[in-house]
């Protein structure tokens, strides 16, 4: 028994440390798995279970000035996100069809590492939005999209930061980061009230540019396995297989939310064209008439 529990232990601190970046070992939710675990855990318990029991008996929050600071961190993040991974990929040195990870401590390697950390606690920050909608009880933005997305790409980024913070999949934070610089601008410009909906009349074009950057993500990561590439094709195939779930879960939600309220808008306007006269109409008509 003792060498079983010494086996599991070996194993465990090897696949946990041995293998880890010693660069980004010591911050933050980055050394010990069960830090970004419980925190996973405890967001799908209140979101899917404790939340809506604690919301069940009394009136959603309003919570109006805290969305709104919320959304207003959420864009100035994400455009420094956005800064950041521009640096790096833009530069001559960037290789497109292959970037393997950069171990050294040379400047470039060490702002990207530190990048990919501040793209990791961005996606932990975001399971807030799940979290405000309970809390409201917007309970049908509670989808399995909206919580699958945000799970998995904070577990996803932290294994992105443990074992490979830099490299060819920094291509995918870069396009997330400017996808959200949109998408918190219209969930801010939203929660200023009913007087500004009118400046968010481009809210299914957001949902278009998100499903162009699962495509372009895809096919980044998919490239990877034509080319004698040292990133891990491990971490490639992850990642094309979870854009592939979202281009199939997104195009669900647009055709579902858009495509068929457009049918169904169409509908009503021929319907509305086509619709007798009414009695009242023809009646009021053939008086005007005699009075001319």
């Amino acid at each position: 028994m003792a060498g079983l529990v010494k086996s599991v232990v070996d194993k465990y601190n090897y696949v946990v440390h041995d293998l880890a970046d010693p660069r980004t070992a010591d911050w933050w939710a980055v050394s010990n798995p069960l830090v970004i675990l419980s925190i996973s855990s405890a967001y799908l318990y209140f979101c899917l279970s404790l939340g809506p029991r604690l919301m069940k008996n009394r009136p959603g929050f309003e919570l109006r000035f805290p969305i709104l600071l919320y959304n207003i961190f959420q864009v100035l993040f994400s455009l420094f996100l956005s800064y950041e991974g521009a640096v790096y990929i833009l530069n001559k040195e960037y290789n497109l069809a292959c970037e393997p990870v950069d171990y050294s401590n040379n400047p470039r390697a060490l702002r990207v590492a530190a990048a990919t950390w501040f793209y990791f606690f961005a996606k932990v920050t975001e399971l807030l939005d799940t979290i405000f909608f309970v809390l409201r009880k917007k309970y049908n933005q509670v989808s399995f999209l909206h919580v699958y997305h945000h799970t998995l790409m904070s577990l996803l980024i932290w294994v992105g930061v443990k074992y490979f913070p830099g490299g060819h999949i920094v291509l995918m934070g870069w396009l997330n980061s400017m996808v959200h610089v949109i998408m918190y601008t219209y969930y801010l410009i939203s929660s200023l009230g009913p007087q500004y909906q009118k400046y968010v009349w481009w809210k299914k074009h957001v949902t278009s540019i998100q499903l162009i950057q699962f495509c372009i993500i895809f096919t980044h990561n998919i490239a990877v396995f034509f080319y004698d590439c040292k990133y891990p094709r491990v971490l490639n195939g992850l990642c094309a297989l979870n854009s592939l779930i979202f281009i199939y879960l997104f195009g669900k939600f647009y055709i579902k939310s858009y495509q068929k309220e457009n049918a169904r808008n169409k509908a009503k306007l021929e319907n509305k064209k086509s619709a007798p006269v009414s009695s009242d109409f023809r009646t009021n008509r053939k008086l005007v008439e005699k009075s001319r």
